[in-house]
């Protein structure tokens, strides 16, 4: 299991329902609720970018070097442009991750969508200077991106399923606010010189 912190492109959640309760009601369908604090939704995954470098550096046999990769990957991250809040609503729990996680199912807005398809468009440029032929089959194949569905679903996870089995409960339905889009560990990207690309000498 990864102990580094995984890169991707998220929207935090604000607030879920009228207030703290309404995010408590739903310790009766979970294990472990998570705190409020910190949920968010995922647009993009990228994963640990040593790990997605090393991806790159495989399926390029070597014509793409992992740092290359790292500091290519980091540059294009901070290029993308930032998505504005937004509200969505949720009106039941599906289970994630083969039974792993539990999460809101968050119904958005179509600019939200239009966002998500723009960044998976983008990722597919970024494989393109970095080399990577076939684009769908590496995103498919690489461990670090952990592509496992052929469509985004919008959710937010808040815990882990009472029991390891797929479905959905209904539940009260609730507003959640989002706050415009980040990403996540963002601190931890290698620095890069605006003028040259080259690695800051901080």
């Amino acid at each position: 299991m990864h102990t580094v912190p995984r890169i991707t492109v998220e929207v935090p959640v604000l607030s879920v329902g009228s207030g703290t309760a309404d995010y408590e009601k739903l310790g009766s369908y979970v294990r472990s609720l998570r705190r409020q604090h910190g949920l968010h939704m995922t647009l993009l995954h990228i994963g640990v970018l040593d790990d997605f470098s090393q991806d790159v550096s495989e399926w390029t046999k070597g014509t793409t070097s992992p740092a290359t990769a790292a500091l290519i990957t980091s540059a294009w991250l901070k290029r993308l442009p930032v998505m504005g809040g937004f509200s969505g609503h949720a009106e039941r729990l599906i289970v994630l991750g083969g039974g792993s996680v539990c999460g809101l199912e968050v119904e958005v807005p179509q600019s939200v969508r239009d966002f998500q398809v723009s960044l998976v468009q983008a990722l597919h440029g970024l494989l393109a200077e970095l080399l990577v032929d076939n684009a769908d089959d590496f995103i498919l194949s690489s461990r670090a991106l952990g592509f496992r569905y052929p469509r985004w679903t919008p959710h937010v996870a808040v815990g882990i399923p009472l029991t390891r089995r797929s479905g959905s409960w209904e539940i009260q339905p609730v507003t959640i606010d989002f706050g415009e889009s980040r990403i996540r560990n963002r601190q931890l990207l290698p620095a890069i010189d605006a003028e040259d690309g080259l690695p800051s000498a901080e």
